[in-house]
C-alpha cells in the first residue's frame, strides 16, 4: 500500500494488535474490530474475587530481537516468573521428572497477561477506531466505493451495523473464523482454501481458588512446584497463578484440559467438564481440600496442532490479508511475528 489508507483490522489478540499498532506507527488509518468486552485474544485474563486467573496463555518467552525491542516499549509491564516447573507427570500424580529450571525465561505480564495487549492498545484506542463487542459477520466490496471493501457486524445486544470504506482488510482471527469469512467472497476463496491445511485444538480450561490456605502456617495447598506438563489422560497443564510476580496470594489453579480430552468432551456443559476436571486435578496434585471458586471456560480454538507453516497471507491485489500464531505455531511469539510481518508486507 502506499500514501495513507484505511485498514480493518478484525481481532485484538496478540497478532492483530501487534499489525495494528504497526500500521498506524507507518500512517495508516486502522479500525480494529473484536467481540470480546475487551483486547487480548488468548492473552486474557478473568478477574474474580480470589484474584485473577490467566486462562489462556499461561506465559511467553522471547526468541525473535524484534519481539524483544517491542516489550521495551512498555519496560515494566513484564515480569519474569521463576516457576518450579514440572516438566511430566505420570496418570497418579507421581513426578516422573524432577523440577527443573526453565531453559529459557517464562515472561508474564502483571497484574495479568491482557494487561500488555491492553496496554499496546491504548494508542490505537486514542487515535484510532476501536470497536469491543463488535462481531464481523461478513466481509464484501463496498457498493459505494469501488475497490474497497465493507464490512457486516452484530453487537453484544443483537444490533448490526455495516462499516465502509476500507481499502484493505486483515484477518487476525483463528484459522477456522478467517476461512469462514474468506469463503463467502468469490475472490477470496483461494486464500480460503489455503487454510484448509492448518489443525487446531479446543481447550477446556478450569480455574479453582482455595482461600482456605491463605492461613498463618499455610500458605499453599499440595506439591511445591508451581506449573506442571501432565500426561494425565484429561489434564495437560497446570499452573498455581498465585505463583506469578505481581498476583494476589490467594491459592489459585489455573488447569488446562489435553487437546484430545477436549476434542471429546467439546460439546459437554461446564457443570460435567468442572466436575472431571476436578477430579483429575485431585488425582494429580494431591489437593483434595473443596474449592470456593470454580469455573469453567472453553477455547474452541487453542493449540495448533498443524501450522500454516508461513508467517502470514497477504493478497495485494484484493489488498486483504490474514494473520495469527497458527501460521507458525501456537506460541506468543508467533502471534507477534505473524502479524509484525503481516504489517510490513502491507505498508
Amino acid at each position: 500500500m502506499t500514501n495513507s489508507k484505511h485498514v480493518a483490522v478484525i481481532g485484538a489478540g496478540m497478532a492483530g494488535i501487534t499489525c495494528a499498532r504497526t500500521l498506524m506507527q507507518a500512517g495508516h488509518r486502522v479500525s480494529v474490530f473484536e467481540k470480546d468486552t475487551e483486547v487480548g485474544g488468548r492473552m486474557a485474563t478473568i478477574n474474580t474475587p480470589f484474584g485473577n486467573f490467566d486462562h489462556g496463555a499461561q506465559y511467553f518467552t522471547v526468541r525473535d530481537e524484534r519481539f524483544q525491542l517491542a516489550l521495551q516499549t512498555t519496560p515494566k509491564t513484564c515480569k519474569r516468573w521463576s516457576a518450579i516447573t514440572v516438566q511430566v507427570l505420570d496418570s497418579l500424580g507421581r513426578v516422573a521428572a524432577a523440577g527443573l529450571p526453565a531453559r529459557e525465561p517464562h515472561w508474564v505480564p502483571t497484574p495479568g497477561m491482557s494487561t500488555l495487549l491492553q496496554q499496546w492498545a491504548q494508542p490505537l484506542a486514542q487515535n484510532a477506531t476501536l470497536e469491543l463487542q463488535t462481531q464481523v459477520t461478513a466481509i464484501e466490496p463496498d457498493p459505494l466505493q469501488a475497490g474497497q471493501w465493507q464490512l457486516r457486524t452484530s453487537g453484544s445486544d443483537d444490533s448490526s451495523h455495516v462499516y465502509g470504506g476500507f481499502d484493505a482488510v486483515v484477518l487476525a482471527l483463528p484459522a477456522a473464523l478467517a476461512q469462514t469469512l474468506l469463503q463467502g467472497q468469490k475472490k477470496t476463496a483461494a486464500m480460503a482454501q489455503k487454510l484448509e491445511r492448518v489443525a487446531v485444538a479446543p481447550c477446556w480450561t478450569l480455574m479453582l481458588a482455595f482461600p482456605q490456605a491463605v492461613q498463618p502456617g499455610l500458605t499453599t495447598l499440595g506439591p511445591q512446584w508451581n506449573a506442571a506438563r501432565s500426561t494425565h489422560h484429561r489434564i495437560a497443564w497446570l499452573t498455581r497463578e498465585s505463583s506469578k510476580p505481581g498476583r494476589m496470594a490467594v491459592e489459585r489453579w489455573t488447569v488446562q484440559a489435553s487437546a484430545a480430552w477436549s476434542q471429546e468432551h467439546v460439546q459437554d456443559d461446564e457443570a460435567r467438564v468442572t466436575a472431571k476436571l476436578i477430579k483429575a486435578f485431585a488425582e494429580v496434585t494431591g489437593i483434595r481440600a473443596q474449592p470456593t471458586f470454580t469455573q469453567a471456560y472453553r477455547w474452541r480454538h487453542a493449540q495448533t496442532e498443524k501450522a500454516l507453516g508461513v508467517s502470514h497471507l497477504w493478497d495485494a491485489k484484493q489488498n486483504i490479508g490474514v494473520c495469527g500464531d497458527w501460521c507458525l505455531g501456537h506460541r506468543v511469539e508467533n502471534a507477534f511475528v505473524s502479524g509484525l510481518e503481516l504489517a510490513l508486507s502491507m505498508v
